[in-house]
C-alpha cells in the first residue's frame, strides 16, 4: 500500500480543538477512515495518514478544512465531516469553508442554523431570488426544514405577515379515516417535519402561540381553495401526492408580496395507480417559465447518516433495472 505522512498542528484553546476535529471518541475520524480507505493515527500533536497517495491526500484536504473551520469559530459535527468527504470526492472543496461563512439564523438556543451542502446553499439562493422555487429530490435533503427556516427570516424581517404551511392529504400506506379528528388533525400527524423546524427555532410554546395568533397556519392543501395568499411564505410540502388539478389550484392562489415553495420527492409519491402527479406535471409544464425556479437534490445531498444515501442509490439503481 502506498503511504503518505501528514502532520496538522492543533494548537489546544478553550474551545478545545482537538476533541471538535476529532469527534467523540475519534468519531470524525472514523468516519474519514471508512468513507475515503485510508487509516489515520492520532499522535500528540500529530495526524498521520495511511493510503493510497490519492485518498491520503483527499483525507488530507479534508482534515485541514475542517481545521479551518474551528480556527473561524465554527463547531464541527458529524454531517460538516460528511459534507466535507462529498465535497472532496466531488472535487468541490474550494468551496467547503465559504459556503459555512453564511449563517441564515440561530435556532432558539442561539446556535446558527447554515447551509450544508452546495446543493442546499442552491436551494436557499433561489428562494432568495424568485417567487416561485421547487424543491425536488429525497427525503434528508432539508428540503423542509430550509424552507421553513428561511420562512421564519422572512417573517421576523417584516418581509411577510404570517407563514402558511400546507400538503395534500394522501396517506402513505395508512388510512386516515382511522385517524381521530377533522382533517387538519388526521393531517397533522404527517407535518411532523414542519413542527420539528418550528420547535427548533421558535420552541413549542412561541409557535404554538403564533399559531394561536393566525401568524403561522398549518392546513391540509384543501384549505387553500378559493383564497389568494398576500404577505405570505407559503410552503406546499409533500408536493408529489397532489394531482394536476391540485397543484395549480395551489400555485394560482399566490398573492402579492408573497413567496411559495413547493417541495417534494417523485420516488416517493402515493397517489392512485393511473393518476399523474402534479409534482411531475408541474416540473414538466413550467420549466420555461423564467419566474420559477427548479432545484434538483441527490442522494449525495443527503444530510443524515451516511449509509442513507447509500440506500437511496441502492434503490435508484434497483428501479433503473
Amino acid at each position: 500500500m502506498a503511504e503518505e505522512q501528514i502532520t496538522i498542528d492543533i494548537q489546544l484553546s478553550e474551545h478545545d480543538d482537538a476533541h471538535l476535529l476529532l469527534g467523540a471518541h475519534d468519531k470524525h475520524i472514523k468516519i474519514i477512515e471508512e468513507a475515503i480507505q485510508v487509516i489515520i493515527r492520532t499522535r500528540g500533536q500529530m495526524i498521520q495518514i495511511q493510503g493510497a497517495p490519492s485518498n491520503a491526500e483527499k483525507a488530507s484536504l479534508i482534515i485541514k478544512s475542517l481545521q479551518e473551520l474551528i480556527h473561524r469559530g465554527i463547531p464541527v459535527s458529524s454531517p460538516d465531516v460528511v459534507t466535507a468527504i462529498k465535497m472532496a470526492e466531488k472535487g468541490t472543496m474550494t468551496d467547503f469553508v465559504a459556503m459555512y461563512e453564511e449563517e441564515i439564523l440561530k435556532d432558539r438556543h442561539g446556535k446558527p442554523i447554515r447551509a450544508k451542502n452546495v446543493g442546499q446553499k442552491k436551494y436557499i439562493r433561489a428562494i432568495e431570488k424568485h417567487d416561485v422555487v421547487f424543491g425536488i429530490g429525497p427525503a434528508g435533503t432539508g428540503k423542509t426544514f430550509l424552507a421553513v427556516v428561511l420562512a421564519i427570516r422572512a417573517l421576523k424581517k417584516g418581509e411577510v405577515q404570517k407563514i402558511i404551511l400546507t400538503r395534500p392529504a394522501v396517506e402513505a400506506g395508512e388510512n386516515l379515516g382511522f385517524l381521530p379528528g377533522d382533517l387538519k388533525e388526521k393531517v397533522d400527524p404527517y407535518l411532523r417535519p414542519v413542527y420539528d423546524a418550528l420547535y427548533q427555532v421558535f420552541g413549542m410554546e412561541h409557535t404554538n402561540r403564533l399559531m394561536e395568533r393566525g401568524v403561522i397556519e398549518i392546513a391540509p392543501l384543501a384549505y387553500m381553495r378559493g383564497r389568494t395568499l398576500e404577505d405570505a411564505f407559503v410552503i406546499l410540502d409533500e408536493a408529489q401526492n397532489t394531482t394536476v388539478a391540485q397543484m395549480k389550484m395551489f400555485l394560482t392562489r399566490l398573492g402579492f408580496n408573497s413567496k411559495m415553495i413547493v417541495n417534494g420527492d417523485t420516488s416517493q409519491i402515493d397517489l392512485p395507480k393511473g393518476v399523474t402527479s402534479g409534482l411531475v406535471h408541474a416540473e414538466k409544464t413550467l420549466e420555461k417559465v423564467r419566474a420559477i425556479s427548479f432545484v434538483a437534490f441527490d442522494a449525495n445531498d443527503v444530510v443524515r447518516h451516511p449509509v442513507v444515501a447509500q440506500i437511496i442509490r441502492a434503490y435508484d439503481e434497483g428501479n433503473d433495472k
